[in-house]
């Protein structure tokens, strides 16, 4: 599937349900993808990249950034406390801020560096025993907890459990974010993003559809 294609596929949503046009966000996620597949999709004019780690992303994007100055890159992937510094230099956005000692660190950082990329908070919509984010029972206080912290949370991220009815999990993400004053929701990917679009998404991530499928190898 082109690009083009997925983003004619996400307005076609936006007009359906009657949202504004251009509200949601596609980040390509470019996590193990060749630096060849990444070039083609900032050539097609694309400047929304989504990665999994933070030393991947730091051997991949300076050498782009310094041909593209306008390129935004979003932590999506777990984040670990040691690597908080480094990410924090590389992306503009972090998805995956899910326990309060990681908003410690980041505050603490946020107030020795001067400045702290956009946060969204994974909820584990699905109480999934192995998967990381804060329990929807807990998000409310969480998010308190974070703003007490002068944290810049900007949004809420979920990925739904695999063989459920996404929907359902798009639609508990919203609610918490509307109860709590929080515009952002960062939920769907390549199977079920137009879903998302329905359900509110301002970010939406979509890799394989975009790259093809990855290779792990």
């Amino acid at each position: 599937m082109s690009l083009s294609e997925i983003q004619n596929r996400i307005h076609a949503e936006e007009r359906r349900v009657g949202r504004e046009v251009g509200s949601t966000r596609l980040i390509a996620v470019s996590k193990v993808q060749p630096n060849e597949r990444v070039a083609e999709v900032l050539a097609q004019g694309h400047r929304l990249f989504g990665e999994n780690k933070v030393q991947e992303a730091a051997g991949k994007w300076p050498v782009f950034r310094a041909q593209y100055d306008d390129v935004e890159v979003h932590l999506l992937g777990p984040l670990q406390t040691n690597k908080v510094r480094q990410a924090m230099g590389l992306f503009q956005a972090i998805h995956s801020l899910d326990r309060p000692k990681l908003a410690k660190v980041l505050a603490r950082l946020a107030q020795e560096l001067g400045h702290c990329p956009d946060l969204f908070i994974q909820v584990n919509t699905g109480e999934e025993e192995q998967k990381a984010g804060v329990m929807p029972a807990a998000a409310d206080a969480f998010i308190t907890e974070c703003r007490d912290l002068d944290l810049p949370i900007v949004g809420l991220m979920c990925i739904p459990p695999e063989g459920e009815e996404p929907s359902l999990h798009f639609a508990l993400l919203r609610k918490i974010a509307e109860r709590n004053g929080i515009a952002g929701l960062s939920m769907g990917m390549s199977s079920d993003f137009e879903r998302a679009v329905a359900m509110g998404a301002s970010h939406v991530r979509v890799g394989s559809a975009i790259f093809g499928a990855r290779d792990y190898g």
